[in-house]
């Protein structure tokens, strides 16, 4: 292992990727730290006490770095743009003008990126006049807090404008620093600035969770994260190869495919999607209980709707499933899937081109996806479990810190493992 990190400042290109991409994480988590103007730092500390109670607020807090709570310039991270990245896909499905930009290879998928940025901007308006609004007229609604929180004191509509266009220009170059690790540092930009956000909390909720259950019952904690890291490991590198072959033809004098190769079906087809789509939904009756004067409704929600809640827990774990199995059929088509392959004249051995390849596509999806959805609820949910069980609020998103960084962490190793081989480097993965 050290003597392949030591390869990896052998080579000068993939060296002074490493260091554009430790650099551009030490400038987010900079921003994620420096509050806006016009904001009491006073009432954001007592703000960040209450809100280690606080369900979907305090999984938002998670993605952004802790940067939402306290509201910094980069307050917003990088959710508007995963947001609106989800939406332009989900979109894409149904619009016959996005689709088909998805056809038209690079040039589409430009203008598809344009889009997204366009939206990510709209979105990050909407979310930051929202956040400036509730932060100003009582902080800890979202919480289900008994207090009054005003993090906006002497509040006029120049210092809410100033506020709003701070958190949407800091969100615009939050998406520029994703976009340049991408195209000047190692892995994908998005997903390693949602890494270093979530492996940030993880010393502070380890010691929360120490602190609230003790050493036996962070001790089991501790086991438990160690063999869930095994159980993603083995999982993110599961896949099911099926086998395509293209068949011969003559152009001129030269004769063209007759190759093999294969479409990879990955047992985690959707990521983390689906647990962002399940907190998302959650959310719902939160906002509706700050809405409905309903006291009942109201008193349900802050009983039941909190990560260490068994409702919660239950709920999230069957949500993650069910999405997981909506967002696979949009981010892998059969039809489309099996209509390239036709183009191209490809088929899969034995199964004949058209539908009949679309069905076993479908077939070995649906097969290979309830083994996902269940793996992907399971890590998710078991550390909350036990940490509802045992009534510890430390630290209530273990499992889905895991899924983000042990599966981003893969993927970058696979990126710089195949630089080194390149350069005939051992690289990591042997």
């Amino acid at each position: 292992m050290l003597t392949s990190l030591k390869n990896i400042f052998k080579v000068p290109d993939l060296r002074n990727k490493v260091v554009f991409t430790v650099f551009v994480i030490a400038l987010y988590e900079f921003g994620a730290n420096l509050i806006c103007p016009y904001i009491s730092i006073a009432q954001v500390q007592a703000l960040e006490t209450e809100a280690k109670k606080a369900g979907i607020l305090g999984f938002l807090n998670l993605f952004s770095g802790g940067g939402l709570l306290r509201m910094a310039v980069f307050g917003l991270g990088i959710m508007p743009y995963i947001t609106s990245s989800i939406i332009i896909q989900l979109l894409t499905t149904v619009i016959p003008k996005l689709e088909e930009w998805r056809d038209q290879g690079a040039i589409g998928q430009k203008k598809l990126t344009q889009t997204t940025r366009y939206l990510t901007i709209g979105l990050a308006l909407l979310q930051s006049s929202g956040l400036v609004y509730v932060f100003h007229s009582d902080a800890s609604s979202l919480l289900g807090g008994s207090t009054t929180l005003d993090l906006i004191p002497n509040f006029t509509i120049w210092k809410a404008g100033f506020i709003v266009l701070t958190l949407t220009a800091g969100t615009a170059f939050v998406m520029w620093l994703g976009e340049n690790i991408t195209q000047r540092g190692i892995g994908n930009g998005m997903s390693i600035i949602i890494m270093a956000n979530v492996m940030a909390g993880i010393p502070a909720g380890g010691g929360a969770v120490l602190t609230e259950g003790g050493r036996l019952k962070f001790g089991t904690i501790a086991v438990l994260a160690m063999v869930l890291v095994v159980c993603v490991v083995f999982m993110e590198q599961g896949q099911r190869r099926i086998p395509v072959t293209f068949a011969k033809r003559v152009v001129g004098r030269r004769m063209y495919g007759g190759t093999s190769t294969y479409v990879p079906l990955k047992v985690n087809q959707s990521g983390v999607i689906p647990i962002i789509f399940a907190n998302s939904l959650l959310y719902i009756p939160v906002l509706l209980a700050n809405v409905l004067p309903s006291t009942a409704f109201r008193n349900f929600v802050n009983d039941h709707i909190t990560p260490t809640s068994l409702v919660y827990v239950v709920a999230y774990g069957l949500l993650i499933f069910l999405f997981t199995f909506f967002y696979v059929y949009v981010a892998f088509d059969p039809h489309q899937q099996a209509d390239i392959i036709r183009k191209q004249g490809g088929y899969v051995p034995g199964i004949r081109p058209g539908p009949p390849t679309e069905r076993y596509f479908a077939r070995i999806l649906n097969r290979i996806t309830v083994p996902g959805g269940a793996y992907l609820a399971v890590v998710a949910v078991l550390p909350s479990l036990l940490m509802a069980l045992w009534h510890i609020s430390g630290y209530p998103y273990f499992g889905t810190t895991l899924l983000i960084a042990v599966g981003v962490s893969l993927e970058t190793m696979k990126q710089i493992d195949s630089q080194l081989m390149m350069r005939n480097y051992e690289g990591f993965l042997k």
